[in-house]
């Protein structure tokens, strides 16, 4: 836990000198030469990037799920004949690259290798896309977000590659954007559900669905109460692998969904407090009408398996929400008791996640490495 403790304060101390693109371009290039201060940026996000990247190349059998992909590498490895792979193709033919120029299964080279894709494409999102960089990346430690992408490492290389390609949204380059999801579904194929979520958020015309876009979501949220049993089979249908498994039971229903409901209200009331001037600046409806797609998913689709995954496509971008709505807060004292309060509420999930983090379901705790175990756990085929 004091690993976790001094990489967060180290990489907040770094971060906390990096000024995001977006208001660099806006408010010019803070006291420094324009070659200087992109520079000084580089050097920063550099490092962070290295710290990042390293501790999650570096780790063994840290995440739930560390020996099931072990096992899965081994499966891919030897082929289809010999094993049901279940995983997607593109994530399948990197692992049969790097163990192909390996010689052997080094399973470490793919998880490092996964981390640091996981890692730079958050970083460079919050970078480009964030009206604070300091603020969204706050946010990602102290959230646990980056020790989360511990587990489950094909989907979060896949919610990373979605929050990287908001920037296409931004700009209207909806080509780019669909072809950047679909690349991203050879991972994990949940991200293809941001194609109708992100497009029907972002849509401004016709002026109808701009309208009517919260009040048709929530009456579609209603109506998945009332026909959950059919959802819950097309869900199976769509996830056959959870079938007669414990995911039927494990975090379903509003009790354990409850931290992501009241998240979201507490980003809702934040909105409020910021004043109407703040969430209508920017980008700020997108990502708000987004949140409301998350507490839709906490709620009326708490009865599906794992729905937590839908929902975390809905509301992770407000890791860029959050500092958008601080800053267009004009009153300045506000702004700073609003920024405090944030900060402490964020601080304090943060302890209860490290205080939860060595439960299942995350299993992120104890931190180990294989800088100090035997060569011989190098190899996927000695792992068990």
């Amino acid at each position: 836990m004091a690993l976790y403790f001094l990489v967060t304060a180290l990489t907040l101390g770094l971060a906390g000198r990096i000024e995001s693109r977006s208001r660099l371009l806006r408010e010019g290039m803070g006291g420094l030469p324009p070659t200087r201060r992109r520079a000084f940026n580089a050097v920063l996000l550099t490092a962070v990037f290295g710290i990042l990247a390293g501790l999650a190349a570096l780790r063994l059998e840290v995440g739930n799920d560390y020996g099931k992909y072990v096992e899965s590498f081994h499966e891919i490895w030897a082929g289809t004949d010999q094993a049901y792979v279940v995983t997607e193709a593109g994530f399948n033919g990197i692992v049969r690259l790097l163990y192909s120029l390996s010689g052997y299964e080094n399973y470490l080279l793919v998880f490092a290798l996964f981390g640091a894709a996981t890692t730079f494409l958050f970083l460079k999102a919050m970078y480009e896309e964030s009206e604070s960089f300091a603020g969204s990346f706050a946010m990602f430690m102290l959230l646990g977000l980056y020790f989360r992408t511990f587990t489950t490492v094909r989907y979060y290389l896949a919610l990373a590659a979605a929050l990287y390609c908001l920037r296409f949204l931004r700009r209207r380059q909806y080509g780019c954007f669909v072809l950047g999801i679909c690349l991203a579904a050879l991972f994990h194929r949940s991200v293809l559900a941001v194609l109708p979520l992100y497009l029907l958020a972002h849509a401004e015309r016709p002026v109808w669905l701009k309208k009517g876009l919260l009040r048709v979501s929530a009456a579609a949220g209603i109506g998945a109460l009332l026909l959950r049993g059919p959802l819950l089979e097309l869900a199976l249908v769509w996830y056959p692998t959870y079938r007669d498994t414990v995911y039927l039971t494990q975090d379903v229903g509003l009790l354990a969904n409850l931290p992501g409901v009241i998240r979201c209200l507490l980003v809702f009331a934040l909105a409020l407090l910021a004043g109407r001037e703040s969430r209508e600046r920017g980008e700020n409806p997108f990502y708000l009408r987004l949140n409301f797609f998350g507490l839709l998913f906490y709620t009326c689709g708490s009865f599906l398996p794992l729905v937590s995954r839908l929902a975390y496509f809905a509301v992770t971008p407000q890791i860029l929400l959050v500092p958008g709505l601080l800053a267009g807060i004009g009153d300045k004292k506000r702004r700073r008791i609003l920024t405090a309060a944030v900060g402490l509420v964020c601080f304090g999930y943060f302890l209860w996640f490290l205080h939860a983090a060595s439960g299942g379901g995350i299993r992120v705790l104890p931190y180990r490495t294989w800088i100090f175990t035997d060569k011989e756990w190098i190899n996927g085929a000695d792992f068990f």
